[in-house]
């Protein structure tokens, strides 16, 4: 399709790009900025006067229930949602039932994605069979199939040996481990951070010791190996000092945090409303500031949504026993933009983190607003005033602790291999 988005104030951060002019695309590339290319005619204009254009947004990891959870959430669900987030690309974790560790079930899913309007989905398969830290999956099958990287979710490999084993196994065919950090045996029986707001509602804490030996014991074996390992997550802030630090030996790391982990603390833990209830917990107020620190400096290199729909009967309990997780798609661009608008970030690194840097670390090249780029595009207004209504998210989870609150900054059109995804007129 000919699309032209008129208008627009353009913002690409990989080239600095930062312009009020038109994007002109046609099939699945970006053919021109600014100049309309001889002879073209637009079978679709978008007005996107008074609105941000800008590169799709790329989640690195995000739990979509299908197939095995369809109680919770549909690859078709989450897909909508997340395309009405501004995402052109999102990443399947390997959590589903069965889990990921076969092309068989990479299969499946792009099965039931396939004949409809969606972002981009790919997998990221397991690093074990079953997720159950015993026996390494059969990786080389998942990267051939399509699998842009292994984990094992939130599962932990207790055995040493076994996680060497798998990072060796990853790196010998340079495959990208996703992973996520926290020591079983500080975080057994908790279900937020250990601190005084544990203390005083008299529920278990995992301190952030938990994710930091875990952390550093990865990277230990990652100096080791030479495995390419993306952290997803981060909630500790001195967590980025041992990233940083990695970086300095030369280590193939990188590292995101999620869109939650930067808008709330443990201090904004309503009574003991279960939707805040999340792995890794909600941290300190010091821990949130030393996170977006590492993202004005560089330190950390994308936010994601890590978004996880649960169904009501799964928060519907006590905070410790319920499911953890947060629906993030429908939330995620105000709450972004909430951290440029108190001056956290700047607009084009806000961008820069949610697009072109996630792109980067999937090994997906440049994500930008180029000619010749295929069209992956986010169009949103910045100053769009709405409120959040479980009739209004689009996600099956309506499990967020924003619900009922004002929100500012909307998309209102996503466009993925230059294919109109979402349009919220």
């Amino acid at each position: 399709m000919k699309i032209c988005i008129k208008n627009g104030r353009v913002i690409n951060p990989s080239t600095k790009y930062d312009k009020v002019c038109d994007v002109w695309i046609d099939g699945k590339k970006i053919i021109s900025i600014g100049k309309k290319p001889v002879g073209f005619i637009a079978k679709k204009v978008i007005d996107a006067t008074s609105q941000i254009v800008c590169p799709g947004f790329v989640d690195l990891g995000s739990y979509l229930q299908e197939p095995g959870y369809e109680h919770k959430a549909t690859i078709a669900s989450e897909a909508k949602a997340a395309a009405a987030g501004g995402f052109t690309s999102i990443c399947c974790m390997p959590k589903t039932n069965p889990v990921i560790d076969t092309p068989a079930v990479v299969e499946l899913i792009k099965e039931r994605a396939r004949g409809i309007a969606t972002p981009k989905i790919y997998c990221i398969g397991a690093l074990t069979e079953g997720l159950k830290g015993q026996v390494l999956a059969e990786m080389s099958a998942l990267r051939e199939i399509g699998c842009v990287g292994v984990s094992n979710a939130r599962e932990a490999i207790q055995d040493t040996v076994v996680l060497k084993n798998s990072l060796e196994y990853a790196a010998s065919i340079d495959l990208t481990v996703f992973m996520s950090c926290e020591d079983p045996w500080l975080a057994k029986g908790g279900s937020m951070h250990d601190g005084f707001i544990s203390t005083k509602k008299g529920l278990i804490g995992i301190p952030s010791s938990a994710e930091l030996i875990a952390l550093s014991k990865v990277l230990i074996l990652v100096e080791q190996t030479g495995a390419k390992v993306h952290f997803q997550a981060l909630s500790a802030g001195r967590s980025v000092k041992y990233i940083s630090g990695a970086r300095q030996k030369g280590l193939p790391v990188s590292c995101d945090v999620s869109i939650s982990h930067l808008n709330l603390c443990d201090q904004d833990i309503r009574d003991y409303d279960s939707n805040y209830h999340v792995r890794p917990p909600l941290r300190s107020p010091k821990d949130k500031n030393m996170l977006i620190n590492g993202l004005k400096k560089g330190q950390i290199d994308a936010i994601s949504p890590h978004h996880e729909p649960q169904d009501a009967d799964s928060k519907a309990t006590t905070f410790s026993s319920s499911e953890p997780g947060i629906s993030s798609y429908d939330t995620f661009l105000p709450l972004l933009w909430a951290l440029v608008r108190s001056g956290q970030i700047t607009e084009s690194r806000a961008i820069e983190l949610v697009s072109y840097t996630p792109a980067k670390a999937l090994g997906k090249g440049g994500n930008g607003i180029v000619a010749d780029d295929v069209a992956d595009v986010c169009v949103f207004d910045p100053n769009l005033v709405w409120t959040t209504y479980s009739d209004n998210i689009i996600s099956r989870g309506k499990n967020t602790p924003f619900l009922n609150r004002e929100m500012t900054g909307k998309v209102t059109h996503t466009i993925a291999d230059g294919q109109i995804i979402y349009s919220r007129s």
